[in-house]
């Protein structure tokens, strides 16, 4: 195994012993890391399968809703009959505005030769 920058690269821009050293080094950084997420995990297994579930019964959450997973509350939603009303709120995408009337004449459909 060689160090990803060591792979892409045609020219051999370190040594075997220093690309060697970079592969350990890459590695116990790896190591470190998948176990302090295991842990985490671990130690945050009952929040997760809450967490899970709650993914499984709404397919997304926002920020409010996982706070509230993880507190071990329900997951307040309106029910889906019920209208959601968002007040004094707009998008992030500016709406276009429709001119009336006509279009302009240059895009108006042409007919096709021959018909």
């Amino acid at each position: 195994e060689v160090f990803l920058g060591h792979s892409i690269t045609q020219q051999k821009n370190v040594s075997e012993q220093t690309a060697h050293k970079i592969d350990l080094e890459v590695r116990k950084i790896i190591d470190e890391a998948y176990g302090r997420a295991r842990g985490i995990l671990t130690d945050n297994l009952e929040s997760l399968h809450r967490l899970a579930n709650a993914l499984l019964e709404y397919e997304s959450l926002n920020g409010e809703e996982i706070a509230a997973v993880l507190k071990g509350e329900a997951v307040a939603r309106p029910d889906d009959d019920e209208p959601v009303v968002t007040q004094g709120r707009r998008g992030t995408v500016p709406s276009s505005s429709r001119r009336k009337g006509k279009p302009p004449p240059d895009l108006e459909p042409h007919p096709q030769p021959g018909s």
